[in-house]
């Protein structure tokens, strides 16, 4: 049983790599958009962006890609933009 485990693991961790590469480049590019669309809308105003927002942008520049992402996705969706393509 500890064989089929371990054969297991060793088969499944490229594909875990590759899903975290993926949520990294799925992170910067909501922080793009992000960054583009919606901080620009409180430049025009008295109020200053969310803070929420940008701890989520932190937490995606840390690596903490499921800590940003639903954050920055809501902002995103909240404000009338579409989000990118994820891959």
């Amino acid at each position: 049983m500890a064989i089929w485990s371990v054969q297991t693991f060793v088969l499944l961790l490229p594909l875990a790599a590759q899903a975290q590469r993926n949520d990294v480049a799925y992170c910067n590019a909501l922080i793009e958009r992000y960054q583009a669309s919606v901080v620009p809308m409180y430049g025009r105003g008295s109020m200053p962006p969310p803070i929420d927002g940008d701890q989520a942008v932190a937490q995606c520049k840390a690596g903490d890609t499921a800590g940003g992402i639903p954050v920055l996705e809501r902002k995103l969706r909240n404000a009338g933009f579409d989000l990118p393509k994820r891959d």
